[in-house]
C-alpha cells in the first residue's frame, strides 16, 4: 500500500528508507535478539549502523537539524513502519521521535547539545516520565492526576514519584520527567519538564512489565525516582509549563505512532494477500473465495482511509495549529482502521497468522496495543464530544 509522496525530497528519503527496511531490516525479523521487551540494544546498534553507514539515519531530521514537515515525516515514517524493527533501525521509534521532536522545539542550546545531538545521533535512547501507576492514583489519560513530585532546592529540583509504563526506560540514556510543581494546596495542577542524563542512581527501574507488544527497545517499565535533584539548568522551557509543552508533543506524536504502524499494518496487508493469492482450497486460491476476497478489499479501503486521515492532519499541523481534535480523531480513526485490518490478515492467514512464521501476528499485538497508547479511544471520543457540546452552545449563544 503507498500514498504519495508531497515533495521531491520526501521522495528521495522515502524511497531510500523503504528500500532499507526492506532489504536490510527484515532480515532481522527472525533474530533471536528480538525478545518479548522489544530487540536488544547490541541489535537496534546494529541495525543502526547500516542505517548511518547507508545515510537514511533518522531520516525526518535533516543535515542542517531542520525537522521535515509532517507531511512529509508522514510519507518517510509510514515507509519506516513497514518492518516492525523499521522504526528502531532507523531512529524514527517511540518516544525517540516524539522526544527529539520537543527538544529541538523547546530545549536551549546548551540543552540541545547535551540532550538532543546523542538522540539525532542514534547512538542514545530516550524515555517519556509521565504515566503513573493507576492503582495508586496517579496520572494516566487524565494528566491533572499527576502525583510525581518536584520541590524547589538550592540552585535546582528535587523530583520523588513513582511512573509506570515508562516506554524504553530501561537503557535510556536521556529522560524527560514530567512532575507537579504547583503548591500542595493549590487547586489547580501546574507541572514541569525536567532533563536527566541517565543512568542515574536516583531512577530506579522496578520492572519491566510484561505486555503483549514487543517492537520497542527497553520496554515499558516502572520507575521509582527517588530524592531526583535536577539543577535549574536542566528544567525543560519554564517552570509550570509542562502541560503546554506536553501539547506541542502530543498532536505530532500521536500523528507519529499512526504513521509507523501503518506501514506495518499495510506490509501484513501484503504478506495476507500473497498467501491468499497463491493458498488454494475447495478447488481454487482463497482470494476467489468471496469470504477472504472481500476481507483484503476492506483492508485495500480501511487503509487507503487511514493514509488520508494522516495527510490530512499533518497538513493541520503544519499550518500552525496544535492539532489537539484532529490528532484525537486521526488517531481514533487509524487505530481502529488498522486494528480492523490486522485482525483480517490473521483470519485471512489461518494458523499461519497466528504464528510466529511470518510478522502478521506481531503487527496484529501491536495494533491492539497502539488503540491504548497515547489515549484510548474513548479518551479521544469522550474530549471530542465534550468539543461539541462546548461549540453547539456557543453558537446558540450567538
Amino acid at each position: 500500500m503507498h500514498t504519495p509522496y508531497p515533495t521531491e525530497r520526501s521522495r528521495a528519503i522515502g524511497e531510500r528508507v523503504e528500500a532499507f527496511v526492506r532489504d536490510v531490516v527484515t532480515q532481522y525479523e527472525q533474530d533471536p535478539r528480538c525478545g518479548s521487551h522489544g530487540p536488544s540494544d547490541e541489535l537496534m546498534h546494529e541495525m543502526r549502523a547500516q542505517a548511518r553507514a547507508q545515510g537514511v539515519l533518522t531520516p525526518h531530521i535533516l543535515a542542517d537539524g531542520d525537522h521535515l514537515s509532517q507531511l512529509e515525516t508522514a510519507a518517510v515514517l509510514k515507509r519506516s513502519g513497514i518492518s516492525p524493527l523499521g522504526p528502531v533501525a532507523l531512529n524514527t521509534m517511540a518516544p525517540d521521535e516524539g522526544n527529539m521532536y520537543l527538544l529541538g522545539k523547546v530545549a536551549s542550546a546548551e540543552q540541545k547539545t547535551l540532550f538532543l545531538d546523542p538522540l539525532v545521533s542514534g547512538h542514545a535512547r530516550s524515555a517519556f516520565f509521565m504515566t503513573e501507576p493507576a492503582l495508586e492514583g496517579g496520572a494516566g489519560s487524565d494528566p491533572g492526576m499527576l502525583m510525581t513530585s518536584a520541590t524547589p532546592q538550592g540552585d535546582g529540583w528535587v523530583i520523588n514519584g513513582r511512573k509506570m509504563f515508562i516506554t524504553g526506560a530501561d537503557g535510556a540514556e536521556v529522560g524527560i520527567v514530567m512532575a507537579r510543581t504547583s503548591e500542595a494546596n493549590d487547586p489547580k495542577t501546574r507541572a514541569t519538564m525536567f532533563l536527566v542524563k541517565l543512568p542515574n542512581p536516583a531512577v530506579r527501574t522496578e520492572r519491566v512489565i510484561d505486555t503483549i507488544d514487543s517492537s520497542m527497545p527497553g520496554g515499558h517499565a516502572v520507575v521509582m525516582l527517588d530524592n531526583l535533584y535536577v539543577p535549574n539548568a536542566h528544567v525543560l522551557g519554564q517552570v509550570h509549563e509542562g502541560f503546554h509543552y506536553a501539547q506541542v508533543r502530543l498532536s505530532p506524536a500521536r500523528l507519529s505512532h499512526c504513521m509507523r504502524w501503518f506501514g506495518s499494518t499495510a506490509r501484513a496487508h501484503e504478506i495476507a494477500s500473497r498467501y491468499a493469492t497463491h493458498r488454494k482450497a475447495f478447488g481454487k486460491p482463497l482470494i476467489d473465495h468471496e469470504g477472504v476476497g472481500f476481507m483484503l478489499a476492506d483492508n485495500l479501503i480501511d487503509l487507503q482511509q487511514a493514509a488520508l486521515m494522516i495527510d490530512w492532519c499533518a497538513k493541520i499541523i503544519d499550518e500552525g495549529s496544535l492539532a489537539t481534535a484532529e490528532s484525537s480523531m486521526t488517531k481514533v480513526a487509524v487505530s481502529e482502521a488498522l486494528f480492523r485490518v490486522a485482525d483480517r490478515c490473521v483470519q485471512v492467514m489461518g494458523g499461519l497468522g497466528v504464528s510466529g512464521d511470518t510478522i502478521v501476528e506481531q503487527v496484529f499485538r501491536e495494533i491492539r496495543a497502539f488503540r491504548i497508547y497515547d489515549g484510548p479511544t474513548e479518551v479521544h471520543k469522550w474530549s471530542l464530544a465534550k468539543k461539541i457540546k462546548r461549540e453547539t452552545l456557543l453558537k446558540e449563544q450567538a
